[in-house]
């Protein structure tokens, strides 16, 4: 496997050193990220879902419309929602109108009030799951939440804070060149694969999987 010492020369030969720490995710503490409210957890899955396959800046500039539709995203409120609450949702010109995807928030909202209820907080819980299982946490929120397998998840650890790894395109390539993977992580065995190389290059580098991602991104 190439030692991300190689990874980051690459890097610095398409981009600036600058460049690259500007383009830098943010990454919230630990004590940050378990403060963050249940609301904003389940809106992030929401936005996230609601952007897969569909333009962003539509969903962005339509989010105030969003929050008020689905109470602002109070899981609780949400995960009571009924019949008459999707065909409200259904008609509601202010978002973006798609049953499975309205029915999957409504899904994520039990799924954190069920994590709540089991440890007092949906986020704390997120929050302090190890980065050294990050696929651990990826196939947990495939087989709990809603529509949050696939990239969908990962961007929503990444928005939220947690040190999350994105496999795009980009960032498969580089996992390619390094010799870490033959394809595109999808497998149980290539992402475990991958998530062994994310731990060695923090461990080389003391830089956290969010920082790790990016820079693999820019060196292809």
């Amino acid at each position: 496997m190439m030692p991300f010492s190689e990874i980051l020369e690459r890097a610095i030969a398409r981009h600036s050193m600058a460049e690259i720490e500007a383009q830098m995710p943010t990454v919230l503490s630990p004590a940050a990220l378990s403060a963050t409210g249940d609301d904003r957890w389940l809106a992030t899955m929401a936005k996230q879902i609601f952007r897969a396959g569909f333009s962003w800046k539509v969903i962005d500039a339509k989010w105030p419309g969003f929050e008020a539709a689905f109470d602002g995203f109070e899981p609780r409120r949400v995960a009571m929602y009924a019949d008459e609450d999707l065909d409200r949702l259904l008609l509601d010109k202010a978002i973006v109108r798609n049953g499975p995807k309205i029915r999957a928030v409504i899904d994520n909202a039990r799924f954190l009030v069920e994590l709540a209820d089991q440890h007092g907080s949906a986020g704390r819980f997120l929050a302090e799951w190890p980065d050294d299982d990050y696929v651990g946490l990826l196939e947990f929120l495939k087989k709990r939440g809603g529509r949050l397998g696939g990239n969908t998840g990962q961007m929503v650890l990444r928005i939220i804070g947690k040190p999350a790894f994105v496999l795009s395109e980009d960032v498969s390539k580089a996992l390619i060149m390094a010799g870490v993977v033959d394809k595109k992580p999808s497998s149980k065995r290539d992402m475990a694969k991958a998530q062994a190389a994310f731990d060695a290059w923090a461990e080389e580098t003391g830089r956290n999987l969010s920082e790790l991602s990016r820079i693999l991104a820019m060196s292809v």
